[in-house]
C-alpha cells in the first residue's frame, strides 16, 4: 500500500519475519519450495489492503450496532457479510492449508503475521473465519474422508463458517459437568439434546451454512471429562451430493450483550429443542461422530491450542493498533510546553506535541515494549508450527513440539494481559479523547478485555503451565525452553557490553525460574504449589518476553530511527519491566497461603 496503515508495523513485520526469524530459509524446504520472500510479501500487502478497505471501515459500525435476535434470525451489519466474501475470494483463509483443500502451503509464520491485520482492523469480523479455520484444521486432522469433503472444503471456500460448542450455562470452563447428551441411531447418526453457552458465531446468515463443532455425551459412557465426544452438528443438513437440506435441530435461545467484541454474534444454542425444527420428522440435533467415541475432549484441544494461540495475537493486534494510534496523536496533540529551555515559562510560545514529555514518552514506550514484545513471542510460537511439520529430523521436529507445548499457555494469556494494558495507555495517552467513543483506542480496550477471558481464562492458563506443561515428562517442556533461551544467552555473551549485561540479567531471571518451579513441586502438595500459579505465569512469561526482546536487541544492529527504537524499547523491558519478576518469584518460593487460608465467608 502507498500509505501504511495504522494497523500493524509493516517494517516490524519484516524486521522480525526476515531479520530475526529468517522466514525466507523456510523456502528450502520441500513444502514450502514454491514461495520466496516476494510471496510472503504479496500476501502481507494483499491483507494489509483487504483488513484497511474492507474490515476496518465497519469497525464501529458493528460495535454500534451488534447482533440482533428477531426470534427467527441473526441481523447483522451488511458490510460483514460483504468483507468476509473478499477475505474469502482472497484465498487467505486456507493461506496455511495443504493444497488438495485449495490451501497455498503458506508457512504459518506468515500466516499469522497476515491474519493480524485482519484482528487488528475488525477483531469481530475476522472471528468468524478464525473459528471456522479452526474448524477445518481440526476435522482435516481428526475426521473421516467423508467429513472432511463436506464441511472442510466449503468451510476453506467462505461457503460454511465453524464454530466450537464447549461450555454449558452450568458448567463454564469446568467441562466434566458436561452435560449435552447424544444418543445414537440406527443409520449411524446422533441426536443431540443440550444447551451451549458462549458461542461465537453460533447463528448468523453469513454463509450457507454453520458447523458446529459440539462436546456431547454417549449415554453410558465413563464420568467427567474422559466421557466427552465430538460430533459435528450443521445448521442445514447436508446431502451426498453438498446440496442442503433441512434445517436440522439446532437454535438460538438469545444472544450475549457484551461489553466488546460486539460484532462477533454470541450464541446461546439449544440442541435437541423440537419445537421449531424436527429433521427426519424426529425432535433431536442431527450429528456425526468424530473419530472414536469419548475421545473428544483430545480431539478439540487440537481446535483449541491454536486457538489459544490465535487469542493472543488477537489480544497483540488490538494492542498494537492502539499504540499506533496513540503514537500518531501524541506526534499531532499540541498541548504544554517544555519544563526547561526556551518558552518554558512563556505563556506566549507555542505548545509542543505531547510527545516531548517525558511521561507521555514513558507511556508509548511501555506500549512499544508490549505490544512489539507479544507480537516475537507469537511469531516465534507459529515458527514452531513450522518446525513441526518441516523440520529435517524428528528430533527437531519433536522439540519443536514440546517448546510450543510450554509456550502456548504464555502465548495465549501473556498478550491477552499487557496488551491490554497497552490499550489502558493508548486510552491515557488521548487524554479525555480517549475516553470518548469518537476515538478507537476506546473501543480496542473494550474488545480486548475479552481475550484473558475465552479459550481458557488466565487462571486456567496458569494452572496448564505450572501443573503440567512444566513438569510433565520430567520437566522436559522447561529443559527444552531453558536450552532455546541458552543460546540466545550465548550469542549475547560473544555480541560482549550492553548485550552481555542484558543477556546476565536474563540468565539470573531463568535461574530464578527453575529454582521456584523446583520449590513450589519440592513441597509435595499440589494444592500450595498452584495456590499462585497466576502469579508464576506472569513472572515466566516477563522471562521469556524478555528472551524475545534480547533477541531483538542482538538483530536490531542499524543505526536509524527504527534499529534505536528497537534496543530502546529492549532497554526498557530490562530496566521496568524484567524486574517485576523479583517481588513474583519470592512470593512463590516463600510457599505462601494467603489465598488459601482465606475463608470464603470473609470476602
Amino acid at each position: 500500500m502507498a500509505t501504511p496503515s495504522l494497523l500493524l508495523s509493516r517494517r516490524d513485520l519484516d524486521f522480525l519475519l526476515h531479520t530475526w526469524l529468517d522466514t525466507e530459509s523456510l523456502t528450502r524446504r520441500e513444502r514450502y519450495a514454491e514461495h520466496s520472500r516476494e510471496t510472503f510479501d504479496a500476501a502481507l500487502d494483499l491483507s494489509e489492503q483487504i483488513a484497511a478497505r474492507h474490515f476496518a471501515p465497519h469497525n464501529k459500525k458493528s460495535d454500534q450496532e451488534e447482533p440482533r435476535f428477531d426470534g427467527e434470525r441473526v441481523h447483522i451489519v451488511p458490510e460483514a457479510a460483504e468483507a468476509l466474501e473478499v477475505f474469502a475470494k482472497s484465498g487467505l483463509l486456507a493461506a496455511a492449508m495443504d493444497e488438495e483443500f485449495g490451501g497455498m502451503r503458506l508457512p504459518q509464520t506468515v500466516a499469522t503475521a497476515c491474519f493480524a491485520y485482519f484482528q487488528a482492523a475488525n477483531i469481530a469480523t475476522a472471528a468468524y473465519p478464525f473459528l471456522t479455520l479452526g474448524n477445518a484444521r481440526l476435522l482435516c486432522a481428526h475426521g473421516s474422508p467423508e467429513q472432511i469433503e463436506t464441511y472442510v472444503r466449503p468451510m476453506l471456500e467462505g461457503r460454511f463458517f465453524g464454530t466450537m460448542c464447549l461450555s454449558e450455562p452450568q458448567a463454564g470452563s469446568s467441562l466434566a459437568d458436561v452435560t449435552t447428551r447424544a444418543e445414537e441411531r440406527p443409520d449411524g447418526t446422533y441426536r443431540l439434546f443440550g444447551s451451549k453457552m458462549w458461542i461465537s458465531g453460533g447463528d448468523h446468515e453469513l454463509a450457507e451454512n454453520i458447523v458446529h463443532l459440539v462436546l456431547a455425551r454417549i449415554p453410558g459412557g465413563p464420568p467427567g471429562v474422559k466421557g466427552l465426544s465430538l460430533f459435528v452438528v450443521p445448521k442445514y443438513l447436508v446431502g451426498p451430493d453438498g446440496s442442503l437440506g433441512e434445517r436440522n435441530d439446532v437454535v438460538p435461545a438469545g444472544l450475549n450483550h457484551k461489553m466488546g467484541y460486539r460484532g462477533t454474534v454470541n450464541a446461546l444454542l439449544n440442541f435437541g429443542e423440537g419445537s421449531r425444527h424436527t429433521p427426519g420428522g424426529e425432535a433431536g440435533a442431527v450429528g456425526h461422530l468424530v473419530g472414536e467415541p469419548h475421545r473428544g475432549l483430545a480431539y478439540m484441544f487440537h481446535m483449541m491450542n491454536g486457538a489459544r494461540i490465535g487469542v493472543g495475537a488477537g489480544a497483540m493486534a488490538l494492542g498494537y493498533t492502539g499504540y499506533l494510534k496513540s503514537l500518531e496523536y501524541a506526534r499531532e496533540r499540541p498541548q504544554g510546553r517544555p519544563l526547561t529551555g526556551d518558552g518554558a515559562k512563556d505563556p506566549e510560545a507555542p505548545q509542543v506535541p505531547i510527545v516531548e514529555h517525558a511521561d507521555v514518552r514513558r507511556m508509548l514506550l511501555a506500549q512499544k515494549s508490549y505490544v512489539e514484545g507479544a507480537l516475537a513471542l507469537l511469531l516465534y510460537c507459529s515458527r514452531l508450527v513450522d518446525e513441526q511439520l518441516t523440520a529435517e529430523s524428528e528430533e527437531e521436529r519433536a522439540r519443536a513440539a514440546l517448546l510450543l507445548d510450554v509456550l502456548t499457555p504464555i502465548a495465549k494469556s501473556w498478550p491477552s494481559q499487557w496488551c491490554l494494558a497497552a490499550n489502558d495507555l493508548a486510552v491515557q495517552v488521548h487524554g479525555g479523547y480517549g475516553y470518548t467513543r469518537e476515538y478507537d483506542v476506546e473501543q480496542h480496550y473494550r474488545d480486548n478485555r475479552l481475550n484473558p477471558i475465552h479459550e481458557g481464562t488466565h487462571g486456567i492458563q496458569a494452572l496448564d503451565l505450572l501443573g503440567r506443561k512444566a513438569v510433565q515428562d520430567g520437566g522436559a517442556g522447561l529443559a527444552a525452553l531453558g536450552e532455546a533461551i541458552g543460546a540466545t544467552l550465548a550469542r549475547a555473551e560473544r555480541a560482549g557490553g550492553e548485550a552481555a549485561a542484558l543477556g546476565a540479567e536474563l540468565r539470573a531471571a531463568w535461574d530464578r525460574t527453575t529454582a521456584v518451579t523446583a520449590r513450589l513441586w519440592g513441597t509435595g502438595d499440589p494444592t500450595v504449589a498452584l495456590a499462585n500459579a497466576s502469579a508464576y505465569l506472569e513472572a515466566v512469561g516477563h522471562v521469556v518476553v524478555a528472551w524475545h526482546w534480547l533477541g531483538q536487541f542482538l538483530a536490531a544492529d542499524g543505526d536509524d530511527a527504527f534499529h534505536k527504537g528497537k534496543r530502546q524499547a529492549a532497554r526498557y523491558f530490562f530496566r521496568y519491566e524484567l524486574p517485576r519478576t523479583g517481588p513474583q518469584f519470592a512470593l512463590l518460593e516463600s510457599l505462601d497461603t494467603t489465598v488459601l487460608e482465606t475463608g470464603p465467608d470473609w470476602l
